[in-house]
């Protein structure tokens, strides 16, 4: 293989529902698409592309992952840290082992990733990195107290790396989505915070409290993920928060 041909992306929850589609959008727009997920892809992935089974809460898997991607490509174009894990449970219920392992996956993993993508990414002609964040980074609710604290962690992360890799001609921006149509939005329906008898009443009900009236799909997010990317696009953008939430922030809690 030719690795001087095409832009290369690593993205991590590759296998999610954002994971998907910003996999499937990368591979349409001709880049070679490495891709991690802790679960298996199953059909589809790009032929041209490389899937690493691995779990990024661990760190010697964080390791393992770009020694293989060192092995696959000689630059990374693009970063996208979208790998994420939930617990819905209160400050009060949160186990300590339950709060490392949130802070392992959305935060520690991006904190090492971007260790060890440097060289990877400095390589490149300009590279971006995007974290995918949440918009509980800046509103949020009960019963999601490590998820939330982990995202607006991964904030504040943003904001240093763009200011630390300008060095080397990386950008570093972070999206927000809102509610947007996966299984991890799915499981999150029994947090307690909408009524409806069913998964989907309670979605309807939360499509309901955005400015757009639905909630977010996958490709919806994955197209705001390359924009990021996309240095045609965005070349004078780092440090910044992208929120993506169908007005879900712009309204007051109390109208």
């Amino acid at each position: 293989m030719d690795k001087k041909t095409s832009k290369t992306v690593l993205i991590t929850g590759a296998a999610g529902g954002i994971g998907r589609a910003t996999v499937a959008l990368f591979a349409e727009k001709g880049w070679q698409v490495i891709g991690v997920d802790r679960a298996s892809f199953g059909d589809g992935f790009p032929e041209n592309g490389l899937f690493i089974e691995a779990d990024i809460s661990l760190a010697e898997n964080v390791e393992f992952i770009y020694e293989k991607a060192a092995a696959y490509t000689d630059s990374l174009e693009a970063v996208v840290n979208n790998a994420g894990y939930q617990v819905s449970k209160s400050i009060m219920d949160t186990t300590v082992e339950e709060w490392d392992a949130v802070m392992a996956s959305n935060l520690r993993s991006v904190f090492l990733g971007a260790q060890l993508a440097y060289p990877l990414l400095k390589a490149g002609d300009g590279g971006a990195i995007i974290n995918v964040s949440s918009v509980h980074a800046i509103a949020t609710s009960a019963n999601i107290a490590a998820y939330a604290a982990s995202k607006g962690g991964l904030l504040a992360l943003t904001r240093v790396m763009a200011i630390e890799f300008s060095e080397i001609n990386v950008r570093a921006n972070a999206i927000l989505p809102g509610a947007v149509d996966t299984p991890m939005l799915r499981a999150s329906m029994n947090r307690g915070s909408l009524d409806g008898a069913s998964v989907e009443d309670r979605l309807d009900n939360l499509a309901n409290k955005t400015v757009n009236g639905r909630i977010g799909q996958p490709s919806e997010i994955a197209s705001a993920i390359y924009f990021l990317a996309d240095k045609n696009q965005s070349s004078f953008m780092t440090g910044q928060a992208l929120v993506v939430d169908g007005g879900a922030t712009a309204r007051l809690s109390t109208e």
